[in-house]
Parts: C-alpha cells; sequence; structure tokens
C-alpha cells in the first residue's frame, strides 16, 4: 500500500510494524482461533498483553516502584475531570497555556477554586508562561507539557513544593522525563502511542484514595490501580496496539533514540521554515514543539495553493487548526523523516513556483 505522509494533530500516525501486527490479530490472536477483539479481557491472552504494555511503559519512562501505570478510558478530556476529583480539596494552581489546558481549567472549577498562576492567552497562546510562582497553599499544580493546537512546548518543567499533574499527551515518549517529579501524569494514546479509546495515567500510589470524598467508582483513580486497570472491560484493542507501539519504540532506541530523531525532524522542517521566505512559524522559537509544528504562508491568498502542491505530493494533515489558521505539521514519533523530507521539498518547489 502506499502510505500517505501523515502529519494528521490526532489521531496520529503509527508504526507501521505496530498496525500489521495489530491487524493480523483482529483475525486471529496468538493463534486461539478468536481476534483480539473478541477475547476475553479476563484471559491469560490478554492479562499477557496488559503486563507487557505496563512493564514497556515502566522500562521506557523509567518509572520509580512508587508510581503505577493504569489504562483507563476516556481520554485526556475525561482527565480534566478526574484529576480534580481525586486531588482538589480546596485549592489548585494552574497554568493556562492554550486550548487544552484551558479546557483542564474549565472542568477544574467545577470542583473548587482554581488559581491560574500565568497565561499566554494575550498573544493567541503563541509562547509558554514563564517566571511564575508555584504557591505552596494549592493541592496542586498542573501544567501541559505540549499544546498541539498552537504548536508550543514546556522545555524545562518548573520545580514544585506542591504535588505536580502533567497533561503529557501529545508528547509522551518523545524525550526523556524524570517521573519522580511528577505526582500524576496523563496521555491520550492516539498521538504517540496507539489508537483513540485508551488513556494512560502515571500516579504515584500514596495520593491515591486521599481525597475523602465518594466518587463515582469509575471516576476514582482508587478503583483502576486496586483492580490493576480491570475493573470493567478495558480498551482491548488499544492497549495491545500501545504494546506493539512501545516494543517498536524500544526496538530504535527507546525514548532516548526517539528524542535524537525528533531532533533531526525539528531542525529540518524549521531551518526550512526559518530560510524560506515564503513561510513564517507561529510559536515563540524558544519554545516551538517538535510534536506540532505551526507556521503560515506570508502571504494567506496562496493557502489553497500550496495545500494542492502537498496533497499531490501524498501529504495530509497539515492544515491549521481554525483558531490558528495557516499550517500545521504533526510529527509524532511514528512520522518517518522521509516525512518531513518530503514536505520541505515542497516548500522549496512552491517557493520557486512564486518567486
Amino acid at each position: 500500500m502506499n502510505r500517505k505522509h501523515n502529519f494528521g494533530a490526532g489521531p496520529g500516525i503509527l508504526p507501521e510494524s505496530a498496525l500489521q501486527k495489530a491487524a493480523a490479530d483482529i483475525l486471529n490472536f496468538n493463534n486461539s482461533g478468536m481476534g483480539v477483539l473478541e477475547i476475553s479481557h479476563r484471559s491469560k491472552d490478554f492479562e499477557a498483553v496488559l503486563q507487557k504494555a505496563k512493564s514497556l511503559v515502566k522500562e521506557l519512562l523509567k518509572v520509580p516502584d512508587t508510581h503505577e501505570v493504569l489504562f483507563v478510558q476516556g481520554g485526556a478530556s475525561t482527565q480534566f475531570a478526574m484529576v480534580p476529583m481525586n486531588l482538589l480539596k480546596k485549592k489548585a494552581a494552574y497554568i493556562d497555556e492554550g486550548a487544552w489546558s484551558n479546557k483542564a481549567i474549565k472542568e477544574a472549577k467545577l470542583f473548587g477554586e482554581v488559581s491560574v498562576l500565568a497565561s499566554s492567552k494575550d498573544k493567541n497562546y503563541s509562547y509558554m508562561p514563564k517566571g511564575y510562582t508555584i504557591p505552596t497553599d494549592c493541592d496542586y499544580f498542573h501544567i501541559t507539557s505540549n499544546e498541539t493546537i498552537h504548536g508550543t512546548q514546556v522545555k524545562e518543567f518548573p520545580a514544585s513544593p506542591i504535588p505536580v499533574v502533567c497533561d503529557m499527551s501529545s508528547d509522551i515518549f518523545s524525550r526523556p522525563v524524570d517521573v519522580s517529579k511528577f505526582d500524576l501524569i496523563y496521555a491520550g494514546a492516539q498521538k504517540n502511542m496507539g489508537p483513540s479509546g485508551v488513556t494512560m495515567v502515571i500516579i504515584k500510589k500514596d495520593i491515591v484514595g486521599t481525597h475523602g470524598k465518594t466518587l463515582p467508582t469509575m471516576l476514582d483513580y482508587k478503583t483502576h490501580l486496586e483492580n490493576d486497570s480491570l475493573y470493567n472491560t478495558p480498551p482491548v484493542f488499544g492497549i495491545l496496539v500501545i504494546m506493539y507501539t512501545l516494543e517498536w519504540l524500544k526496538s530504535i532506541g527507546g525514548v532516548e533514540g526517539m528524542q535524537k530523531i525528533n531532533q533531526q525532524k525539528f531542525d529540518l522542517f524549521y531551518g526550512e521554515v526559518d530560510s524560506n521566505p515564503m513561510f513564517v512559524g507561529t510559536a515563540a522559537k524558544e519554545d516551538r514543539s517538535p510534536m506540532n509544528a505551526c507556521f503560515l504562508l506570508n502571504d494567506s491568498s496562496l493557502d489553497e495553493e500550496f495545500l494542492a502542491m502537498t496533497k499531490a505530493a501524498g501529504i495530509i494533515g497539515i492544515k491549521g487548526h481554525r483558531s490558528v489558521g495557516g499550517f500545521r505539521a504533526s510529527m509524532y514519533n511514528a512520522l518517518p523523516l522521509d516525512s518531513v523530507k518530503a514536505l520541505v521539498q515542497v516548500m522549496k518547489e512552491f517557493a520557486n513556483v512564486k518567486a
């Protein structure tokens, strides 16, 4: 099959090896005579998948014994509410960095007081806030590591005197992180791990069940921790794809190896943006995201012509979010360097045609 150069922001591109293995498993999983979509989530076959997926997360991110890995449903959007339900007692601190952090703030306000420490809304979220002080009188501090819509990324996480919660949905496994410095990390799978429908949570075990509240069973982290992510039927297929994706990631050098490849893609793409007079990046240079590169044509009347040229080259998914406009090239882990080369070549050709 002639696969496209998929720069879609999410669901994003996945490794071909993971897709091929998962596709075969749909018809016959582990020579069981049943497809993976049909097997029991209580079976030994799936139990092996679940434990392998968890062990790969722990190995690749060097998760300390103080933390546990959970797989839950509902996407990061459910975590926007689940975090304050479980952790917010009086007041929480948030950073307003973009559309997703803004939604997280909105949900948290349903459960208690929210202190917004800093915001980049004044410049349409084109930079990451810095220089703020994290107060000691809050229950936790929430930050979003990467904003997909505006193409910015936190380069250095601040030291915090209170528990830290981080939404890493769009850059998880793209670079090393010190998990021990976070009390809770959550990430929707559909950017760098697997299909939509499953969310990974890495949680410090000693914060679980400390809320002193009566919560809906499925929205209590304690439920999922005590039942090893098997309280109800989990997203079996999604967890299988995560397992295969993380096996692929391990095979190319793990998170450290992935970071080097992502840096190559970043340097190649933004090198073209900064040297090509037809284009301009929208995010502050020091905060540019390797995962989501947002850029504009200096003459927006040429947008449709450029999109037509990219389509002819087999490039899809680069139209920018409606709130930003222009273009967005999402370069998630599984996107090959050759795809970035293909996009850069089109940018060069477009500039030559219009010169």
